[in-house]
């Protein structure tokens, strides 16, 4: 049988299991949230793969090659530190209230303004990070099929088989296919790192290469320009990832408090140690074949791995790989096209039409449809951006419009509805002001909008207005209320 065969294969298992998990679905709670049952390693894997997708296995590498560490400071490490904040800082207070989507809490903290405004900027900021999940699977789909299917043709086939198992099975099917997925992507990686290394002359021979390179210095060039667009850099998917509805389900997923809070930890700590197996993949593609790899490195460092894998692989280590990047890539695709349908509609359609619980199900699915439609004419019109860079780009907008709402209002009880609305104007129109002017190259865009956005929230809560002491008061009762009411711990 042929590679593409036995990815075919693959594929149709992967849609089977994900079939199987939507005998689970019974209502929008376990469409959304796998009925808060899922185990301490399903959380794990679950978290794990929110990331590990196709800017870990393609974009990673080639940026690591040119760059070293320091260019990959927002991935894997910013995102993986922003599982570790999730868990120990969001996770505990987020699972005690009974909420289905992150925008619920927006809602409830400050009304149905904020809730609309701070939903929109997350559901916007899946746009680039789903469409660089359907661009990774059309660019696999084609090298398993040596051209055979086109990149394009690749991304709409791609998109169909996601979105099948996502729409029958929510997040049921994600933990599932996640949890199975996770397991062949390790075991798939780990081989090819000892196959690869071997080819190359050894393991030292690959760590020595990127030492001789320079790769693994991690600090920016020792000026004040250099520094501030590393911290940018840093905080944009460390921040930007933190009021994500995709973190949110995974984590609110569980079964218990406990296992809400370790599952982010472990998987936010295994993501960041395991991303350097597929950097080192590529380290060791350049000592095995020099002259593709150089060709590669100026057009395009995204393809060194897979080639390096058709060309130079077994047959077995070759299914294994495309069944291990296809894994990452549809565990991730599948729960960011679940995540922002599930907010648009909770958060957003359901205050212009009325839903209930008989119809609410219905429309999500069809709502992850239409998100998956238009994530894929994305996909398409932007065909040819580096993975890398879609995912990063993505994660701008929670930086800016969310994440100072959420954080102020779990942990600052004097946040107000007005703050709120200063944070995301003032650190809108910084970010906007930096992004298209040439300011952004003096302070990075990110950075200043983050500040700014701070700055807003603080200012327009501490101002003595008759609104913000009602906000005040409200607050004062709450946190009363709550220190007079025992905490009873969640069954399992």
């Amino acid at each position: 049988m042929t590679l593409t065969g036995f990815v075919l294969l693959y594929m149709l298992g992967t849609v089977a299991i994900g079939v199987f998990a939507a005998t689970r679905v019974k209502n929008t709670n376990d469409f959304a949230l796998a009925g808060r049952s899922l185990p301490l390693p399903m959380v794990v894997t679950a978290t794990f793969a929110t990331w590990f997708g196709s800017e870990t296995i393609l974009g990673l590498p080639g940026r690591f090659i040119e760059s070293g560490i320091a260019g990959v400071i927002e991935e894997p490490f910013g995102s993986g530190m922003a599982l570790i904040l999730v868990g120990t800082f969001f996770a505990q207070k987020l699972y005690r209230r009974n909420i289905l989507t992150i925008g619920d809490y927006y809602r409830e903290r400050y009304g149905k303004g904020i809730e609309i405004l701070c939903s929109m900027f997350i559901v916007l900021s899946y746009l680039g990070w789903v469409g660089a999940q359907i661009t990774a699977l059309g660019l696999v789909i084609n090298l398993i099929t040596e051209g055979a299917v086109s990149i394009t043709t690749g991304m709409i086939l791609g998109a169909a088989v996601v979105l099948f198992y996502t729409v029958v099975g929510g997040m049921w099917s994600v933990a599932i296919t996640d949890f199975v997925q996770m397991i062949i992507i390790v075991g798939g990686l780990l081989a090819i790192l000892f196959f690869a290394s071997d080819l190359a002359g050894g393991f030292g021979n690959v760590v020595d290469y990127a030492r001789e390179r320079d790769l693994f210095h991690a600090w920016p060039e020792p000026t004040t320009t250099g520094w501030l667009f590393w911290i940018s850099a840093a905080i944009t998917m460390m921040i930007g990832s933190i009021p994500q509805q995709d973190v949110f389900q995974r984590v609110m997923s569980a079964k218990n408090m406990q296992t809400a809070v370790a599952g982010p930890i472990i998987g936010g700590c295994v993501y960041i140690l395991f991303a350097f197996v597929p950097m080192m993949i590529v380290v060791a593609s350049i000592l095995v074949m020099p002259d593709v790899a150089q060709k590669f490195l100026a057009e395009d460092p995204q393809q060194l791995l897979p080639t390096l894998v058709r060309d130079y692989m077994p047959m077995w280590l070759r299914v294994l790989f495309f069944g291990a990047v296809l894994s990452a890539v549809m565990s991730t695709a599948s729960a960011t096209m679940l995540a922002p349908s599930t907010t648009f509609v909770e958060n957003v359609l359901s205050h212009v039409m009325e839903l209930n619980e008989k119809n609410l199900l219905r429309v999500m699915r069809v709502t992850l449809a239409v998100f998956a439609a238009a994530v894929l004419a994305y996909s398409i019109a932007f065909q040819g951006a580096a993975i890398y860079d879609m995912v990063a780009m993505a994660y701008q907008f929670p930086v800016v419009g969310a994440f100072w709402p959420l954080v102020c209002g779990l942990y600052w009880r004097r946040a107000t509805k007005t703050g709120a609305y200063a944070s995301i104007v003032v650190g809108g129109i910084v970010w906007t002001v930096l992004t298209v002017t040439s300011l952004g190259d003096v302070f990075p865009s990110v950075l200043g909008g983050f500040l700014a956005a701070g700055f807003g929230m603080a200012v327009g809560s501490l101002v003595p207005t008759a609104a913000n002491r009602r906000d005040w008061a409200i607050q004062a009762e709450k946190a009363a209320a709550e220190a007079e009411t025992p905490l009873v711990p969640r069954l399992a």
